[in-house]
């Protein structure tokens, strides 16, 4: 069995709630989202954020508006929709059930 295989997979697993939240904070840049998620550990390659936020427009989501910039090209400037918001307060729920499932696991006393 591969661990480090099994930690990204699980770090993937949790990306989409991660994106949702930066973006539901405000306006948000993608390498600045890039950039938090890297800080965090969740995900370290722009390959996989990139195909994801196109993802997540698609269905609705989140969108997104160009922003000229006096430093160089338009930036792409995301946000997070009505239908973005009830979701990521889905996996929120979601999210708190796991952590107490999982901690109710993994701290049972092996007696």
């Amino acid at each position: 069995m591969n661990l480090e295989n099994t930690q990204v997979q699980m770090r993937k697993g949790i990306l989409e709630f991660c994106i949702l939240h930066i973006i539901s904070r405000g306006e948000v840049y993608a390498s600045d989202m890039l950039e938090e998620l890297t800080s965090a550990k969740i995900i370290v390659v722009e390959g996989t954020l990139y195909p994801l936020l196109t993802r997540l427009r698609k269905a609705g989501l989140l969108e997104y508006k160009w922003v000229e910039s006096s430093s160089g090209p338009p930036r792409k400037y995301y946000t997070i929709t009505e239908e973005g918001k009830e979701f990521k307060n889905s996996l929120s729920s979601t999210w708190l059930q796991l952590v107490e499932s999982t901690s109710q696991i993994i701290t049972k006393n092996n007696s």
